[in-house]
């Protein structure tokens, strides 16, 4: 496993395993507090989130996804460009639900998890690797290309978070780090929001 992706893989376990030692202080300080949510935020939580989850499950599969995703990527890339990318998609996806709930009546409560980053990676796995088919985990009989699986996905991401379905997901922050993932790219690539730098 190449050494970003792994570090980026124990870091979260362990951090995990420290928020089941501390309680819930861990999220109260390091977890994304948005206008409204019931907490205090602070700028260190535009990153820190993304290292916090709520369960077992909610860790295993992003981890699953930083593994499937992160490490192809890394392959192709250098560790920095790897590592800024998915930074900056956990940064963008954090931004995006702070301006979004604040607009919002259903703030709810902290954010947490790495799925900005997650996001961020598969926008650029289907941008590096369009044409290559993925396996859907529940659905082992359907082949979908990846371009065509983030296209749907990012699609459902959107009418999930206008419609406010399944309350207590991030949406926008999915989306949002799908943003970051692209702006990643497109920097590493010599070219701005519109064009060539």
């Amino acid at each position: 496993m190449p050494p970003i992706t792994a570090t980026l893989i124990l870091m979260n376990v362990m951090i995990y395993a420290l928020g089941i030692a501390t309680g819930p202080d861990i999220i109260r300080v390091f977890g994304l507090w948005s206008p409204g949510s019931g907490g205090t935020f602070h700028v260190w939580q535009l990153i820190t989130y993304s290292f916090l989850h709520g369960s077992l499950l909610h860790l295993g599969l992003n981890m699953v996804a930083i593994w499937m995703f992160g490490a192809a990527l890394e392959k192709r890339w250098d560790d920095l460009r790897y590592l800024l990318t998915y930074l900056l998609s956990v940064a963008v996806a954090a931004m995006t639900q702070i301006a979004v709930s604040g607009y919002s009546l259903h703030a709810g409560g902290p954010v947490i998890g790495a799925s900005g980053g997650v996001f961020g990676l598969l926008l650029a796995y289907a941008m590096y690797f369009p044409n290559r088919v993925l396996v859907i985990i529940f659905l082992p009989f359907i082949r979908i290309p990846a371009r065509t699986f983030v296209l749907g996905y990012g699609i459902v991401e959107l009418l999930l978070g206008v419609t406010n379905t399944l309350s207590g997901v991030a949406h926008f922050a999915h989306l949002g780090g799908l943003f970051g993932g692209w702006l990643g790219v497109q920097y590493f690539r010599g070219h701005g929001l519109f064009g060539k730098r």
